[in-house]
């Protein structure tokens, strides 16, 4: 899969998200996800939103995705934009 195809995934998903998806083999991915619907949520909420937007992709094309879920204030405290 392209890492591409994830980012328009997740962005269809998650409208008004910042995605930067990363990954050389196909396989396995590491994605930034800044989003205001992250707010008020714990890690693994965030995570499952995200899952959600790739569905059955997930365990199949996508072996593996890393996550770093953050909201917009997060990620400026961070330096991330």
């Amino acid at each position: 899969m392209n890492p591409a195809i994830i980012k328009q995934l997740i962005e269809a998903g998650l409208p008004g998200a910042q995605v930067d998806v990363m990954g050389d083999d196909g396989v396995h991915f590491e994605a930034r996800v800044i989003s205001d619907a992250f707010a008020g949520k714990l890690p693994l909420a965030r995570h499952r939103m995200v899952y959600a937007t790739l569905g059955d992709r997930m365990g199949g094309e996508i072996h593996a995705l890393a996550l770093k879920t953050l909201t917009p204030e997060e990620a400026s405290k961070a330096g991330v934009a």
